[in-house]
């Protein structure tokens, strides 16, 4: 299906701007204040009242992850230097050096200022207001390819090869909850309701477990689906049920996307739909908040939206090489993304649907 075969037009090209190479990582604050952008070249912009603002200049080191505190008042970055640098609003507070470590994940808690951050097969939680490390956990099989703490801040699980380990935030020495893959899990991801962890794996499979069974310390016997085309690249959740209440699950594997809903009965587990329309490789793809919209950007240079997570209604495109990355404005009403030749896009909801405010 191409862009001029569809009527519906929801969002419209509200800012385009560049970055002088491919952009690694882009996140909104929680507050949608401020975009934070990341380039292939070092570059770090604050998009912020319309305007880009370059935070740190490329330095030929990739910036490869990047993240807002819960509470928008300080931006996380890591990458190739194995630099860690933290900015509050546009003041640099603080340079964390783990060379030669690459640092190509980061993520903050959900409800305090500790930053977890990836150090090969270590990950090292730090304390924003304490400016101390407060722990280090060792992940021992492979590389952290994962992080992500459950939306209560109790958890933080941490992927790579053999599985996941799950470590519990008010207990540090205790060990650690395992989900074990036969594997390597490559996106890893809590549904926003805590309920569930999702992993996305190199041999072609998903991991679902239900975070209480995996928790209990017991067998958690978890959901494996299979049958993807190859790697499961990304995966994102709906931060709202469908009608059993449950979130509803979304991967990518090469140009398709396969959308799973949990099944009311239980022998059927989580049922699959297929969606297919980019002709590339798709490198992101993410729920709207509170509505089943699914964005999905690829390599042909189509970001597509997916009404009710079924059927394209609107294609944006712009990058001329393909795009790398996405993200949801918290309030839904601004889509942004980066293309691989610096493009950074945010789009608007149009005057017919319901407005926009920056937040």
């Amino acid at each position: 299906m191409k862009p001029s075969t569809l009527d519906s037009k929801e969002f419209d090209q509200y800012f385009s701007g560049t970055l002088s190479d491919y952009v690694r990582v882009i996140a909104w604050s929680p507050q949608g204040r401020m975009l934070g952008a990341a380039s292939a070249a070092g570059e770090v912009a604050l998009w912020q009242n319309d305007n880009l603002t370059t935070l740190q200049t490329g330095n030929d080191h990739s910036v490869d992850c990047l993240a807002f505190s819960h509470d928008g008042q300080f931006l996380a970055v890591g990458g190739q230097n194995g630099l860690v640098k933290i900015w509050q609003g546009t003041e640099l507070i603080a340079t964390l050096e783990n060379a030669p470590a690459w640092v190509d994940q980061l993520a903050w808690s959900p409800n305090s200022h500790q930053l977890a951050f990836s150090l090969g097969r270590r990950v090292q939680v730090w304390n924003a207001d304490t400016r101390e490390i407060v722990v280090i956990l060792n992940f021992e099989s492979s590389s952290a390819l994962g992080i992500d703490w459950r939306s209560d801040g109790k958890y933080l699980a941490i992927g790579g090869h053999q599985g996941i380990k799950v470590w519990n935030c008010r207990n540090w020495n205790q060990e650690p909850y395992i989900l074990d893959i036969p594997s390597v899990s490559i996106a890893m991801a809590w549904s926003p309701d805590g309920k569930y962890l999702a992993s996305g794996n190199m041999d072609r499979t998903i991991t679902v477990v239900e975070s209480k069974l995996l928790v209990s310390g017991n067998d958690p016997q978890p959901w494996v689906m299979r049958g993807f085309p190859g790697k499961i690249r990304e995966i994102a959740w709906s931060d709202i049920g469908n009608q059993n209440g449950v979130p509803i699950l979304a991967c990518c594997s090469v140009d398709g996307i396969v959308v799973w809903e949990k099944s009311q009965d239980e022998s059927l587990g989580w049922e699959a739909t297929v969606l297919t329309n980019h002709v590339d490789i798709i490198s992101a793809i993410a729920f709207a908040p509170n509505r089943l919209l699914l964005a999905s950007a690829g390599a042909d240079g189509w970001i597509c939206l997916w009404k009710n997570a079924k059927q394209v209604s609107q294609i944006l495109t712009g990058a001329s090489d393909g795009f790398s990355c996405l993200a949801w404005h918290p309030q839904g009403n601004l889509l942004a993304a980066g293309g691989k030749e610096g493009e950074l896009f945010i789009w608007a909801k149009t005057s017919r649907g319901q407005g926009f405010g920056r937040g």
